[in-house]
């Protein structure tokens, strides 16, 4: 298998587990078929259009190749139909986006970096393109988007995305080391949220209630 196809199957891998995750959570708002098959749509290729665009590659492969599409689609469409033997739907949409996050983190940087990005720049695009799916499926379904909770997500995507350019600079970026570093995503996001590891929020001092008066 070239680099290329393995490249594409990660590709629609990504779109497909990533299209499931935006209807199981489409599916928990009871939206009707449109619906989830759009939010499935928006959390599968969302991440991939920015990718396109910031590396100047247009049409993006949403909609230049139709295979994206259509495996958005299809999968959103048959999550919508087949969700009542989906046990545990909660538990369902956060092991299938932890899977999209460590596919397209990879994907991701690695098209940035075949651009000729700078390697800091593809991480951060890698990064961007892991959790863009995630912030349009969140901000359709009425959710705050998990990228700006105190869970380890776009931490996890930015370690991931890290860990490519560096396989990549060093001459490693085989089907075998870039599988290994979408586990590496993959692991520390389920880890994260078994444990509930989270980032660092600022303290909040309550504000003064009582006024001093003045000295006597």
């Amino acid at each position: 298998m070239t680099t290329s196809t393995a490249l594409l199957l990660a590709d629609l891998t990504g779109v497909a587990v990533f299209a499931a995750s935006g209807a199981s959570a489409a599916v928990a708002k009871r939206l009707d078929l449109f619906g989830v098959v759009f939010v499935g749509f928006v959390a599968a290729l969302g991440g991939g259009i920015f990718r396109d665009l910031v590396i100047d590659e247009v049409p993006p492969l949403a909609f230049a190749d139709w295979r994206y599409a259509t495996t958005a689609a299809v999968t959103a469409a048959a999550v919508f139909w087949l969700h009542p033997q989906l046990a545990r739907l909660r538990t369902t949409v956060l092991v299938l986006d932890a899977a999209g996050l460590a596919l397209f983190t990879v994907t991701g940087t690695l098209k940035a970096l075949d651009a000729r990005v700078p390697p800091v720049g593809a991480c951060v695009i890698g990064m961007l393109t892991a959790i863009g799916g995630g912030l349009g499926r969140d901000l359709l379904t009425g959710e705050i988007p998990v990228v700006l909770r105190r869970e380890i997500y776009a931490v996890a995507a930015l370690t991931g995305a890290v860990v490519v350019a560096l396989l990549n600079a060093t001459g490693h970026a085989g089907t075998g080391p870039l599988t290994a570093a979408a586990v590496l995503v993959f692991v520390l996001r389920l880890v994260a949220l078994r444990r509930r590891w989270s980032a660092p929020v600022a303290a909040m001092r309550p504000p003064k209630t009582g006024v001093r008066g003045p000295r006597a």
